[in-house]
């Protein structure tokens, strides 16, 4: 359903929640800089925990892509409740999430990966409070029924709907994708992060799970 736009400074909202994931994010790094995982830096299990995290980034940055499709453009325009967002009303923050887990996993620390996922849900948690109330403003009655029905997170599978055809805006599409090819920036930071670790260029100080 279509509805007048009404003030609302998005952009604005995005700046923020990427100002404060910086925070989270150097922060975050600081704590990989003197910690290590457990297990050892060349044990199976941190190189297993390396590689479903490279899985997990791989799956948020195609799935983000995938939502932009449905969303590109259309965020301020109308509700949008097929395909992704059919089943969750924030399919694009489900796969950062899984992507946050991903990129924390390349510390080979499950701790440290979970830890990501926690504060990027966090941000991601306060900034959709702020969209909701203002879709809830614009879309009334039409969005009150969409969140009734369609989990804010958590997928639910058996409530998908998808669209005939879309209408693309490749502009959105490769914007999304290029964002999410950032993930995967955190493999040679962290395998460097290792090595100097294991040259003992880096103290660690605390051994996580």
């Amino acid at each position: 359903m279509q509805a007048a736009q009404q003030p609302f400074d998005l952009q604005a909202v995005q700046k923020v929640r990427k100002a404060v994931i910086l925070v989270a994010l150097v922060a975050l790094i600081g704590l990989s800089l003197i910690s290590q995982s457990a297990s050892g830096l060349h044990s199976t299990l941190h190189e297993g925990v390396e590689a479903f995290g490279l899985a997990a980034i791989v799956l948020a940055i195609i799935g983000r892509a995938w939502c932009s499709l449905y969303i590109g453009g259309r965020k301020k325009a109308e509700i949008v409740s097929r395909g992704p967002y059919s089943i969750t009303r924030n399919p694009l923050y489900v796969f950062s999430f899984i992507g946050a887990f991903g990129v924390g996993a390349q510390t080979g620390s499950v701790t440290i990966a979970a830890l990501f996922a926690v504060a990027t849900w966090v941000v991601f948690s306060l900034t959709v409070r702020r969209e909701e109330a203002w879709l809830q403003n614009v879309f009334g009655a039409d969005y009150s029924a969409y969140r009734e029905r369609t989990p804010r997170f958590i997928p639910n599978f058996s409530l998908w709907r998808d669209e005939g055809e879309l209408a693309v805006r490749p502009a959105f599409f490769l914007l999304t994708l290029r964002d999410g090819l950032v993930f995967f920036l955190a493999v040679p930071v962290f395998e460097s992060f290792d090595a100097l670790q294991a040259t003992g260029w880096l103290h660690v100080l605390l051994k996580l799970p």
